[in-house]
């Protein structure tokens, strides 16, 4: 049953607050967390959420979009946002691009590496992983495996290395995702799949693989398979690497790469084709884990040492996971939205199903993760419907607004105004 809004609150969910207020103030601590920057996919704090704000409710093609733009070819990364600059990836003319605009949508610049290799379906592209920056460099990765570092303010290439012909051609079935993270010193990249799973460091300024390790486990078919991102973890002053895939969830040292822990278990009905899609959510002292195609959701505790798959599951809720969208988190409470549309805000501390209900139903699905902004839930539908959502229990669908356009990439914030980016266009949505 739904927590009434009455119920007092627990000690559990007064140190998870805590925890999570420790872990804002601490990525604050690591520069990347300014309200006006999105420096990675899913934010500044990995969690698909901004705090605060006013952002638009209702919009259509002919109101309520500041601008368009042109994109140059096809790609689902998502945005990211620095100093008032947007960059994202795409082809262009069968090469990886990469681009930069500024707030009322000039290009600013495009740049070309490598030979673009398109995507194996319509929901995919050779665009895949979003880029990331610390503010000094930009870092962007393709299916083609290739990896470079470009400087935000010209697109002038730093460096570029392809993975693919260092490390071999990747063997997933559907199109790589995962986008890289970075510590202090590295860019980070794991690449889980059939066969030979390594993650692996390079430096920031210079591309040097500064360590490489191999991460593998037996699973039943498609199980190893990954498209997860890992998140870069800062806590009590210590940076670790957490990468989700392969049934394990572990913690890696960013010095070398070894293993801090190990956490299993997380298909024990030895279930075949379940791959790892949607990303781990931090919260506070915990990661919440969508898997098995949408059936379970799980919490683990981010600490400890060596095997603790036996001690450090705190919670598994059964028909509340998410297969591709990754949820978001505010406040403590996680926002899941299923594949088919389904929304459920779930309680991080225990597991606790707070509100749930269902957009309208349709053929088309939710690839896009989840945005949690101004009290308010976003989420895209691949043919172009974006419903917004109050984050407040009970469920309540507070529009529905559609583009012509498709959507795989997440919502991002951007001033009290949304950036989306559709297959063809990328807008932005406000007043």
């Amino acid at each position: 049953m739904p927590r009434q809004a009455s119920s007092p609150i627990s000690l559990a969910a007064v140190l998870l607050a805590a925890a999570i207020l420790v872990s804002r103030v601490a990525a604050i601590g690591d520069g990347a967390a300014s309200p006006a920057n999105w420096p990675r996919w899913r934010g500044p704090a990995d969690n698909g959420s901004i705090e605060g704000g006013d952002y638009p409710l209702h919009w259509s093609p002919t109101n309520g979009i500041v601008w368009r733009v042109a994109l140059p070819g096809k790609g689902c990364s998502t945005p990211i946002v620095w100093d008032s600059r947007i960059y994202l990836t795409a082809g262009s003319e069968g090469r990886n691009g990469v681009l930069a605009f500024d707030d009322q949508g000039r290009r600013l610049w495009l740049g070309t590496l490598g030979a673009e290799i398109a995507g194996k379906n319509k929901n995919g592209s050779g665009a895949n992983p979003s880029p990331c920056t610390d503010g000094v460099s930009l870092f962007v990765y393709f299916k083609s495996g290739d990896l470079a570092a470009l400087d935000p303010a010209s697109g002038r290439v730093l460096w570029t290395t392809n993975l693919s012909a260092g490390f071999g051609a990747d063997t997933l079935y559907w199109d790589f995702g995962s986008t890289p993270v970075l510590t202090q010193q590295d860019v980070v990249v794991a690449l889980l799949r059939r066969g030979e799973s390594w993650l692996a460091a390079f430096d920031k300024r210079t591309g040097v693989t500064h360590w490489r390790v191999p991460r593998q486990y037996t699973t039943l078919l498609e199980g190893d398979h990954s498209y997860a991102s890992p998140v870069t973890l800062h806590r009590q002053g210590r940076e670790s690497v957490l990468v989700w895939g392969a049934t394990h969830l572990t913690a890696h040292d960013p010095a070398d790469g070894r293993v801090l822990w190990d956490c299993g278990d997380f298909n024990p009905d030895g279930r075949e084709y379940w791959p790892a899609v949607a990303s781990p959510v931090p919260v506070g002292d915990l990661a919440v884990i969508a898997y098995g195609r949408g059936e379970v959701l799980h919490a683990i505790r981010l600490d400890g040492t060596g095997e603790v798959t036996a001690t450090h599951r705190v919670w598994r809720q059964k028909d509340l996971g998410a297969f591709v969208p990754t949820p978001a988190e505010s406040a403590g409470r996680v926002y899941v939205l299923r594949d088919g549309g389904e929304v459920v805000c779930v309680g991080a501390g225990d597991g606790a199903v707070v509100w749930r209900g269902a957009l309208p139903k349709h053929a088309n699905k939710f690839y896009a993760s989840p945005l949690v902004a101004g009290g308010t839930v976003y989420a895209a539908r691949e043919d172009g419907v974006v419903f917004v959502t109050s984050t407040a229990g009970p469920f309540s669908l507070l529009a529905e607004n559609r583009l012509e356009d498709r959507l795989i990439a997440s919502p991002v914030p951007f001033g009290g105004r949304l950036l989306l980016r559709g297959e063809k266009m990328l807008y932005l949505i406000g007043r």
